[in-house]
């Protein structure tokens, strides 16, 4: 076969084409797979558990989860949403978690309250040795069925994603 402009031509835009596709697919796999557990895994010290106040959430990177305490109660919660495993943030503004991904709402206590999320946020099981809070995040707990509201309260002020 001999080789022609136009063929050579029509090879090139069929491999580049084809490229992009599969940059394409790459790109999406990578965007929609869940995130993968990461961070230290076993028990991990925290501090002292009275450094965490009443109505707040301090997410500790080492063990990549938030420390919420709702109303003297510590939670060590998951910060992967339980519907596809978004990364959550803690709003300052309203006091709750909202995922930025679908829109699900957590209060401080992790408690579902709207949203996609089948659940609460998942959790890790708290310990106190001494003053010192212990996390165990080889261990999972499943978060709370929707309708728990334990620790529900108002939002203390606007949502950061205005859907919650």
């Amino acid at each position: 076969m001999k080789l022609t402009r136009r063929s050579l031509l029509e090879s090139g835009w069929k491999l580049g084409g084809g490229f992009l596709a599969l940059i394409a697919g790459w790109t999406s796999w990578e965007l929609l797979r869940p995130l993968k557990a990461g961070g230290a895994s076993g028990k991990i010290k925290l501090g002292s558990a009275s450094s965490y106040a009443p109505g707040t959430a301090t997410y500790v990177n080492a063990a990549r989860l938030w420390v919420a305490n709702a109303d003297g109660h510590l939670f060590a919660l998951s910060q992967k949403c339980p519907h596809l495993g978004c990364r959550i943030p803690f709003c300052e503004s309203s006091g709750r978690f909202e995922c930025p991904c679908h829109g699900s709402v957590f209060d401080i206590g992790g408690e579902w309250i709207s949203g996609p999320s089948p659940r609460g946020m998942d959790q890790h099981p708290l310990s106190i040795e001494g003053d010192i809070l212990v996390v165990d995040t080889s261990q999972r707990i499943n978060g709370p069925d929707p309708g728990a509201a334990v620790f529900l309260t108002p939002a203390t002020g606007p949502s950061c994603s205005g859907k919650g």
